[in-house]
This record gives C-alpha cells, sequence and structure tokens, in this order.
C-alpha cells in the first residue's frame, strides 16, 4: 500500500494536472513513444518557443485530472505513454504537434480539447492548419497601416510645410488624371464651310460725278 507521502505527492499532481487543463484554452496530447533524447529536445525547444506548456504525464493521474475538468471522454485513449502540451494560444499546441508528426512519424497525436470539449483527430488537424493569432493580428494590421500610413503622411506633409489641405487635393487631383485628359489639346480648327464668301469688290465710283 502506498505510504501517505507518496498519496500526497500524487494529489499534488493531480491537482498541477488539473489546473493545466482548466487555465488551457487548448490542450493536444500525444504518443512520444520512440522519439530519441535528441528528437524529444528538439520538440520541446518548438513547443516552448510557440509559448506550449508539455510534460509527461501518467494517465492514472490524467484520468482522475480529465474527470475533474469535465474531460470523461479523453478516457478512452489513456493508454501507453501520454505527453500533454497546453497553452493559452488556441492553434499554437496542434500546430507544433501536427507540423512536428509529418517530419517525425513516431510522434502521434492521440487526442484534444479546446475550451473544455474534447476534439477529434479532424478537428486537431484542421486547428493546425488555422493561423495563429500572432498571424492574423499582422495581417489585420496590415489592412489597416495602408490607409492610416498614407492619412500620417499627409498630416506631416501639412504640418512642415504649411501646405493647405485644398492645394494637397487639387495635387492628387491632378496625379490621379488619366493620361488622355491631360495632354494638351490641340487648337481647335475653324468649322469649315460649304461656301467662302467672296471679297468684296471696292467700290465703283462713275464717270460722271
Amino acid at each position: 500500500m502506498p505510504s501517505e507521502k507518496v498519496l500526497e505527492a500524487k494529489k499534488a499532481q493531480v491537482i498541477e494536472i488539473t489546473e493545466a487543463l482548466k487555465s488551457a484554452t487548448t490542450g493536444v496530447l500525444v504518443d512520444y513513444r520512440g522519439l530519441t533524447v535528441e528528437e524529444d529536445t528538439k520538440l520541446r525547444n518548438n513547443l516552448r518557443a510557440a509559448g506550449v506548456k508539455y510534460f509527461v504525464v501518467k494517465n492514472t493521474l490524467l484520468r482522475l485530472a480529465a474527470k475533474e475538468t469535465g474531460l470523461d471522454e479523453l478516457d478512452s485513449i489513456l493508454h501507453g505513454p501520454t505527453a500533454l502540451a497546453v497553452s493559452e494560444d488556441a492553434v499554437a499546441p496542434a500546430k507544433v504537434l501536427a507540423d512536428y508528426a509529418k517530419e517525425n512519424d513516431k510522434l502521434e497525436i492521440k487526442s484534444g480539447f479546446m475550451d473544455g470539449k474534447v476534439l477529434s483527430l479532424d478537428e486537431i488537424n484542421k486547428l493546425a492548419k488555422t493561423p495563429n493569432m500572432e498571424t492574423l493580428i499582422a495581417k489585420i494590421m496590415g489592412s489597416l497601416n495602408s490607409p492610416i500610413s498614407g492619412l500620417a503622411r499627409l498630416l506631416s506633409t501639412i504640418a512642415e510645410g504649411g501646405v493647405e489641405i485644398s492645394d494637397l487635393i487639387a495635387k492628387k487631383a491632378a496625379e490621379e488624371k488619366p493620361a488622355e485628359d491631360t495632354a494638351e489639346e490641340a487648337p481647335a480648327e475653324p468649322a469649315a464651310t460649304e461656301e467662302t464668301p467672296a471679297e468684296e469688290a471696292p467700290a465703283q465710283t462713275s464717270d460722271a460725278e
């Protein structure tokens, strides 16, 4: 029978795993069987760089923690070596592990969860293909920066050069005007007429006064 000290240690571990499950937005469970020390180290470094916590757990302890957090559906996959990757980033664990599994088939994704709901392997794969938060923010900021940068340049020009807004608007309109509209127009030719008036003959004077 396990000593009281061992039981207390296990209780503490269950509490720690339970807190990890509760605080994580997303978690992915993997079978790491067969990975060499070097391969495992590389995986841990990749996960750490993405802000993902990764640790090996005993199935018996994880089963208890899963029950505490309403993730009982994980029970069916809790066999064999199990490691847990959790993060507040919704896509980071799935993305890093799926990318690593593509280059190393020794790593097997077993299951996962998001916001307290157990995910299927298909859902985890779809999640892995979703852009992470940094990428999404960068795309949004990029689309917003274009008009903002233009406005910033406009305001800077006005402030530094004392340029009137009306002058800038006129200048911009001239720059955007189509080339055919800005080309000089040739002087209009006088309209042709079918008959040209004859020159008036000099007035004749009579011989007789």
